[in-house]
This record gives structure tokens, sequence and C-alpha cells, in this order.
């Protein structure tokens, strides 16, 4: 099966960055203890702009576990400081490359 991924552009305004990264991190860790991976990268010239990646092992794993009520508290905390682009929430399958 093809791993999943969900790709999102994020803007932080300079005075929620700190609040971001740590409310980020809290979800990395939770997506974790579930088999799923988080990553964040800075654009290095832009400042306040991220992309997150969330990988699952499927889609299925990616969109068949409804969030924790936690990770939905999260998640809800993270819009509130960051802005997502509309598509943030779209899902990306591996492609193999193999012949």
């Amino acid at each position: 099966m093809a791993r999943a991924l969900a790709v999102a552009r994020v803007r932080v305004p300079t005075a929620g960055e700190e609040e971001y990264l740590a409310l980020i991190g809290r979800l990395a860790a939770l997506l974790q203890a579930r088999g799923q991976h988080l990553w964040v990268f800075r654009h290095p010239d832009r400042p306040g702009v991220f992309l997150e990646f969330r990988e699952s092992a499927d889609a299925a794993a990616h969109v068949a576990v409804a969030p924790t009520a936690e990770e939905a508290v999260l998640v809800r905390s993270l819009r509130g400081v960051a802005s997502y682009d509309a598509d943030a929430d779209a899902l990306w399958l591996e492609v193999s490359l193999e012949g």
C-alpha cells in the first residue's frame, strides 16, 4: 500500500511562533504514539512561513482513525495561532517508482 502524506503551508505571526511550535510539538508526540509522523520545516528567507508534513502508513491509517479529543483541541488551537492554506487537508499518496 502507498504511504499517505498531508502537506500544509502555514503562516504564523512572529508573536505566535513560540506557541505554534509548542502546540505542533505536542501534536507530533501524540501522532507518533499512533504510528504517524509529523515534521515541520521553516522557510529560510520568509519569517513565519512553515511547511507541515504528516505521514501515515497508508490512506486508511491517515483518515480512518478519528483524532483523539486531545489532538482535536491541539488542531483547533493551532488554527487559532496560525493560518493554513486552503488545501491544508489534502491527502497525497505515494507513487511507486519501481518499474
